[in-house]
């Protein structure tokens, strides 16, 4: 049976499009909706290029009512990925997808985690701190943000001399090896 997995993105979509790209083949797993909460978003766009049906919600429809939740139930979807969405999961999604939320966070959670701690400001709060090492976080989603549980972490040097700009592209090429595979990994299990 194939699994259906909603990629919800907010911006430029570089992470999706590397999941869109590694299960383009399987004949076991499909991307089957892109949901984004800004119409501009690039994410938009790349979904379109592959042939993906795509959702823009406000922030009404997806915390206070179950119009989000009825499509993903309709589309059938096994597995919701956030790749860089912005906005807190409602309490209700995460009871309708129980364990079936995942996130990626540009960090070794808990450290450098929580409301606001998102690109770039991870990267310059990690090299603030003058951490040796940074990483990726992949994880449940609960009710608080960066807080539920980790189901894998990878790690990166951080250079003495490092800007957040070279952090943010270390944390990009772990994103794009390990995320997809991870993603893979647990529709299987």
């Amino acid at each position: 049976m194939i699994k259906n997995i909603a990629i919800f993105a907010s911006g430029e979509g570089t992470n999706a499009q590397t999941i869109i790209d590694y299960f383009k083949l399987s004949n076991q797993v499909k991307i089957a909706l892109v949901v984004s909460n800004k119409s501009t978003a690039n994410v938009l766009n790349r979904a379109k290029n592959n042939n993906i049906a795509t959702l823009i919600i406000d922030k009404h429809s997806f915390a206070e009512t179950n119009e989000v939740i009825d499509v993903l139930k309709n589309a059938k979807i096994d597995l919701i990925v956030l790749a860089g969405f912005l906005w807190m999961i409602p309490e209700s999604l995460i009871k309708a997808f129980p364990n079936k939320i995942v996130n990626i966070h540009p960090a070794l959670l808990p450290k450098f985690g929580g409301k606001g701690m998102y690109g770039m400001n991870v990267h310059k709060a990690v090299i603030e701190a003058k951490e040796k090492e940074s990483g990726i976080s992949i994880h449940f989603v609960n009710e608080k943000y960066d807080e539920g549980k980790i189901i894998a972490q990878y790690k990166c040097e951080v250079e003495e001399n490092a800007t957040a700009e070279d952090l943010a592209n270390k944390i990009h090429l772990l994103e794009y090896n390990h995320f997809p595979k991870a993603i893979d990994e647990l529709l299987s299990n």
